[in-house]
């Protein structure tokens, strides 16, 4: 049946429902707890057992289970209390009660506390792990490599022999083979198949000693030593260092391992052997392990060859444990002078560096470092004498090269003197590495290796001192920029700042090589951006600019260039003070390449959104620097370029458009939008920010006039709805324009620019057939009926108070609305967004005849004052009200077709609802068809919540009671009395 809908006219109250009121005495949102009074009943016993730890008369549980599992303490509270204390903590306290074994030398906690220190300043060093991969990366090599060795093809089995002297004499054959020259040459092989090589032998020396093989496994670590004397790939040698002492380093760990299986004893008061403990000192060890240990050392020991005979004792120094406990120092001392017998001083630095590293694993004891250093001091003017330039030449590397080739190894042993050296020691090494010639190297190492507060204190002296050296070997530009990277993390004191900078500067601008030039200007750069004014970094970037332009020497450096603009705008303390300095943009005009300007400019906006807080931009010199920047991000977005990248840079550039802030000059503040909406017509996202910044413009427009606006704030407020309309047609996203022409129109309806949000409001409307069915999410199709939904709801709350013009007729944008919503393809199998729209649709309509609309505008003439309830204005009301409840009664009529009896019912209720809330019942025609509605919800409840059906049960009620007409109280107390007969 068709609707004969009339309106009903209500008191503001009269469709209200007030929620039950009541005092509470505790925070509803406060943690739930049950207390638990002590009982004797069997319910109390239970109740307790939940919590073991209550006492006296009550006790409360949590009902927070994070708060159960722990207790109500926080997680690492717990798992401190559950851990105890820290484990160096735990190690001394085990140790301090520990074994009473030991009869000579120090107590078992005094030795205990000597290896945690030992411990502690391992730490104070870079791992060796930590350097071995980047060694192996930086030192390679195409030429041709030979290795020398006899156990690569094929294996030997160990005779079976009866006595131990029949072992002994078959061992010691075995050793003069090797000696007599059995090993085999392999020449020619690649850096690749060197390395296959070493790996192979490291394999094999585990597989030898894992079948009882000692002697051979003894042979390939002589063999493996053997190789570190050949210098004849020299530039390869520092990763062929880190390669065979890896293999020495599994050789001495087999070693000591099996020394400790070897070494059970009989603890007091056991009647059985057991390991040694990991303190255990040498009156521990039986004698069977002595005896084997002392064999390893004499086997070691009659190596004819010094550098093997160095290496492989270096490699199971650690067994000198099973043997003494106190004489560490005085071994080390020994290898140490043992050493100088090596006669190059490449090889030599780095047998000194092996040495040091197994060291500072068994004492504490730092004399032989200090020693090893002495030695290298004493010998170092022999690393660049003639015989080592001819022999560089030779090999045809550049002294730079050779130089590098000792800074591994160098390092770690100015590390090692570094720990525990106070600082007048450490000026002493100081003054005898500056005192020797060509020190380049020395002072490289010291920098890589000394404290960086040390030479933090003393920043003065060493520019001083690399301004003045000999560099032969290394550039002075590569230390003042190793010095510059030190002074970066941790700065001299704050009165030295100014006269380093000086100092420095001077060396660096007087350098005739551009790209040495360049690479100290990157490192300087973070340091004068990071500790100086703008007046220091304008003269920075000055110079740069005076050493860069000539023969266009900038294409060469696009990186290092990129890294000091980078540094400086990320660092510096003023971003809007750099912007404006005069060298800024020449600084940007060097990058000439567009992928590499592109790079740059992004990066400046990312470390301005970043950094510029609060701060609003107001300085034209500043607002034109970024959107210079900004049209360069602009003009590199084409068809190609990928969402993802459209979205970064329409965020940084959006940023840059809301933090221009001119005041209360709002002209000039438009006249920037304007200029901008002509740089970035690439970017929807910007365009959006735009208009919505010119929204906001225009509402603190009217907030200042407190909505009076004069002829002047008048015509720009309607330039600013101007704007928009211009503007949105330009974004190619149907929903984006949809949603800012409502916007847009909701702007210009709050400043009385009338004209404007019809224009607005009816673009946004004719835009609907264009929406398409459904668009791309997280690679998924999705329908955008729920986006039309909501668009519509926002739409018809603000059309509540859209006078209507006068040259279209009433209600000209709610049957526009009505013609456009019939073009959107609305899912014909699931009609209920459809439904919903047109019941919303009810409610604006029953709102509209009102005699007094909820809410106004100021200075807004709505329809309640325009027609004054004129019966013509509320004729067409009416009349569209009854249109809207048919098409509802169409789409019901479709569901019952397609039996959906649960969106049928449903949508019977809503229906039901708008009637009785918006229609007048005395029509018979409403009368019987919201009965008949309630009839059908009725008919399949089990399809509905029945408290929904109590709920509108009592509202109806609700109405009957607050209304004021007669006749329409009647109507619905005859409809309650049918509605609880048919529950």
């Amino acid at each position: 049946m068709s609707a004969e809908w009339r309106c009903v006219r209500r008191n503001q109250d009269e469709c209200r429902r007030y929620l039950d009121q009541f005092k509470v005495f505790d925070h509803p949102l406060k943690q739930s707890s049950i207390t638990v009074l002590e009982s004797k009943g069997t319910r109390a016993k239970a109740l307790a057992s939940l919590s073991e730890s209550t006492s006296g008369a009550s006790s409360t549980i949590s009902l927070d289970p994070l708060s159960l599992a722990l207790d109500g303490s926080d997680p690492l509270s717990a798992f401190a209390a559950r851990q105890g204390s820290d484990p160096l903590s735990q190690m001394a306290a085990e140790f301090d009660g520990g074994s009473p074994v030991a009869k000579s030398g120090a107590s078992a906690s005094q030795k205990k506390s000597r290896e945690v220190s030992c411990l502690l300043d391992m730490e104070l060093i870079e791992p060796w792990g930590a350097r071995r991969g980047a060694i192996l990366n930086k030192y390679t090599t195409n030429e041709k490599l030979s290795i020398v060795t006899s156990f690569l093809n094929g294996g030997e089995t160990i005779k079976s022999q009866t006595t131990m002297s029949e072992k002994v004499k078959y061992r010691l054959e075995q050793l003069d083979e090797f000696e007599e020259g059995t090993v085999r040459q392999m020449l020619d092989l690649s850096q690749q198949e060197y390395v296959v090589k070493i790996e192979q032998l490291n394999h094999e020396l585990g597989q030898a000693w894992n079948t009882d093989q000692r002697v051979k496994a003894l042979k390939i670590a002589i063999q493996c030593s053997k190789l570190l004397a050949d210098t004849s790939v020299i530039q390869f040698y520092p990763s062929k260092f880190v390669l065979i002492t890896d293999i020495l380093e599994n050789f001495g760990k087999l070693v000591y391992e099996r020394l400790l299986v070897k070494g059970e004893y009989v603890r007091p008061g056991s009647k059985h052997p057991g390991p040694l403990p990991d303190n255990f000192t040498p009156d521990m060890v039986p004698e069977s392990a002595r005896e084997t240990c002392q064999n390893w050392f004499y086997k070691i020991a009659s190596i004819r060859e010094l550098l093997p005979r160095l290496y492989v004792e270096m490699a199971i120094l650690k067994s000198y444990r099973f043997l003494t406990a106190n004489e560490f120092s005085t071994i080390l001392m020994r290898l140490t002078r043992m050493i100088r017998g090596i006669g190059d001083p490449l090889v030599a630095v780095y047998a000194r560096c092996y040495l040091c590293r197994v060291g500072m694993a068994i004492t504490t004891d730092r004399e032989y470092i200090k020693e090893n250093l002495n030695d290298i001091l004493d010998i170092y003017h022999t690393i660049l004498n003639g015989g080592i330039r001819a022999e560089i030449a030779k090999h045809r590397i550049t002294l730079n090269g050779y130089v590098s080739l000792f800074l591994p190894g160098l390092d770690w042993i100015m590390q090692g003197v570094t720990i525990l050296s106070t600082d007048a020691q450490l000026d002493d090494i100081l003054k005898r590495c500056r005192e020797k010639k060509h020190p380049a190297l020395l002072m490289q190492s010291i920098m890589q290796s000394f404290r960086s507060d040390f030479i933090a204190l003393r920043a003065v002296h060493f520019v001083e001192v690399l301004s003045t050296i000999s560099v032969e070997g290394f550039s002075r530009g590569q230390l003042l920029r190793m010095l510059g990277s030190i002074l970066t993390h941790t700065a001299p004191p704050s009165e030295q700042r100014g006269a380093v900078l000086n100092a420095a500067w001077r060396v660096i601008s007087s350098m005739g090589n551009v790209e040495e030039y360049i690479q100290c200007a990157e490192m300087w750069a973070q340091y004068t951006s990071q500790h100086f004014g703008l007046r220091e970094v304008n003269a920075l970037m000055g110079d740069i600019l005076y050493h860069m332009t000539p023969n266009r020497s900038y294409e060469r450096h696009y990186h290092e260039l990129q890294v000091i603009v980078d540094k400086i705008v990320s660092n510096t303390q003023d971003i809007h003070g750099v912007l404006a300095l005069d060298n800024f943009l020449p600084m940007l005009d060097l990058f000439q390449k567009d992928s590499v300007k592109l790079t740059v400019c992004k990066s400046i906006l990312t470390s301005y959104r970043a950094t510029s807080g609060d701060w609003c931009i107001s300085d034209p010199v500043v607002t034109n620097a970024l959107m210079y920047i900004s049209k360069v991000l602009n003009d590199s977005v084409n068809a190609l370029t990928s969402e993802d990248e459209r979205r970064q840079i329409s965020n940084i550039i959006s940023h840059f458009i809301r933090k221009v802030d001119f005041g209360r000059d709002f002209e000039q503040q438009l006249s920037f939008y304007v200029e901008a909406r002509a740089a970035f017509s690439n970017l929807d996202a910007v365009y959006s920010t735009l208009i919505q910044s010119v929204n906001r413009l225009s509402t603190s427009t009217r907030r200042i006039v407190k909505g009076q606006h004069t002829n002047k704030t008048a015509a720009f407020v309607k330039a600013c709805a101007a704007y928009c309309f211009i503007t949105i047609p330009s974004i190619i996203d149907v929903t984006t324009r949809m949603e800012l022409y409502l916007q847009s129109g909701q702007v210009a309806l709050l400043n009385v620019c009338l004209q404007q949000a019809d224009s607005c409001f009816e673009a946004a409307l004719n835009l609907i057939p264009e929406l398409p069915k459904t668009y791309e999410q997280d690679g998924k199709p999705t329908s955008t009926e729920p986006f039309l939904k909501s668009f519509l709801v926002n739409f018809l709350s603000t059309l509540v108070i859209v006078p209507d013009n006068p040259t279209q007729g009433v209600l000209y944008l709610l049957r526009l609305l009505l013609e456009v919503i019939k073009k959107y393809p609305f899912d014909p199998h699931s009609p209920q967004t459809l439904a919903s729209l047109y019941l919303h649709i009810l409610d604006y309509l029953s709102v509209a005849s009102q005699e007094i609309y909820p809410y106004h505008i100021v200075n807004v003439i709505s329809n309640d004052e325009l027609y004054g309830s004129d019966p013509k204005f509320l004729a067409e009301v009416n009349g569209l009200s009854c249109e809207v409840c048919d098409q509802v009664l169409q789409i019901l009529k479709q569901l019952l077709e397609s039996n959906a009896i649960r969106a049928q019912s449903q949508l019977a209720l809503e229906l039901f609802l708008k009637i009785v809330t918006g229609a007048d019942l005395t029509v018979e025609r409403m009368y019987t068809l919201t009965y008949n509605l309630w009839n059908l919800a009725v008919k399949n409840r089990s399809a509905l919540d029945p408290k929904q059906l109590q709920n509108i049960l009592s509202y109806t009620e609700h109405l009957a009671e607050v209304t004021q007409l007669k006749s329409q109280k009647h109507c619905l107390q005859l409809l309650l009395e049918k509605m609880k007969s048919r529950l």
